[in-house]
């Protein structure tokens, strides 16, 4: 029997599951840390893919998902602000020569809007925008049915758009981008410039905050907190209007940490987006819709990626 590995590798955590041609349910299927003191990144890679090898099954390729920005057509992971072991790394030439079996890498952002435009919230669309809200921002899109990737494949770098100049350094070192503004750390670091003016501490923890304290903070009513997302949802929504002008979708998905924070961070974004765009027809029919497939979005949409190697081979 026959099968593909997928990986989804993260600032902070990868996953990897193994897969049948016929089932988007895993063989097997890991997690484990990123980083861990005295040992390689790649090398935590190759452990954890060697922990989902199914047995019995011939394993015919491999495909990765990872930070961008990366280079598709060449293999290689090129410069991501928040893996910065990985300059220039040829993560495909890499998970070959390893594994002695064909492989594919595309950025993350790119695999998350191939998932859910194949088994999600976008299946059955031809033309979307995705969006994932974390550690970073990125963006992928299915354009005409075909994910768009630019002339050498970076296309998608929404994290990275300009929004307030001279605003916030960003993860990449560049001022005012939409991930130094609205990213989770982003969101954390705006609250705690704040808190020392603020009468509401008792509403957040002691110790290390997150984006997850400052959503259940608003949830309670914490005014400072409810801000926060308000400015951040207003400042992607300035970014899909943008988008929408520029690609005219009928569809935006939202994925990533951050957006498990719902109508906290939705509603601000549908309320700046219907304020910015410069007519009402790019409301038209438009959803703006959680992701579907959740934490599987990008994992699902590597899966997609090693199932079109293998049916390459076989062709």
């Amino acid at each position: 029997m026959k099968s593909t590995i997928a990986v989804d590798i993260g600032s902070s955590r990868m996953r990897a599951g193994s897969y049948t041609a016929k089932s988007n349910e895993p063989i097997q299927y890991n997690q484990i840390p990123t980083r861990s003191e005295g040992m390689p990144i790649e090398d935590r890679l190759v452990n954890l893919i060697e922990s989902v090898w199914p047995e019995d099954y011939e394993v015919k390729s491999i495909a990765a998902a990872c930070p961008g920005p990366l280079d598709p057509l060449n293999g290689i992971v090129v410069a991501p602000p928040n893996i910065p072991e990985w300059q220039y790394f040829p993560l495909q030439e890499f998970l070959h020569s390893t594994f002695n079996l064909p492989a594919a890498i595309n950025k993350d952002a790119n695999l998350a809007a191939y998932g859910e435009w194949s088994f999600g919230a976008g299946k059955g669309y031809s033309n979307l925008i995705y969006l994932t809200i974390s550690t970073g921002i990125g963006g992928g899109f299915i354009i005409d049915d075909k994910l768009l990737t630019g002339n050498t494949g970076f296309a998608g770098e929404v994290g990275h758009m300009s929004v307030i100049p001279q605003g916030p350094v960003c993860s990449c070192g560049k001022e005012g981008h939409l991930e130094a503004i609205a990213s989770g750390p982003a969101i954390v670091r705006w609250v705690k410039s704040r808190l020392e003016d603020e009468t509401l501490l008792d509403h957040f923890p002691e110790g290390e905050l997150t984006a997850k304290h400052i959503s259940d903070a608003a949830e309670t009513g914490n005014e400072l907190a409810i801000a926060a997302y308000e400015r951040a949802g207003k400042y992607i929504g300035l970014v899909i209007a943008d988008l929408l002008h520029i690609f005219n979708t009928s569809l935006v998905i939202i994925g990533g940490g951050v957006s498990r924070a719902g109508d906290l961070l939705f509603n601000p974004i549908r309320k700046s987006v219907t304020e910015s765009v410069l007519s009402d027809v790019y409301l038209d029919n438009l959803q703006i819709l959680p992701a579907a497939l959740g934490d599987n979005s990008g994992i699902l949409g590597a899966l997609v990626l090693s199932r079109e190697i293998a049916s390459d081979l076989s062709q």
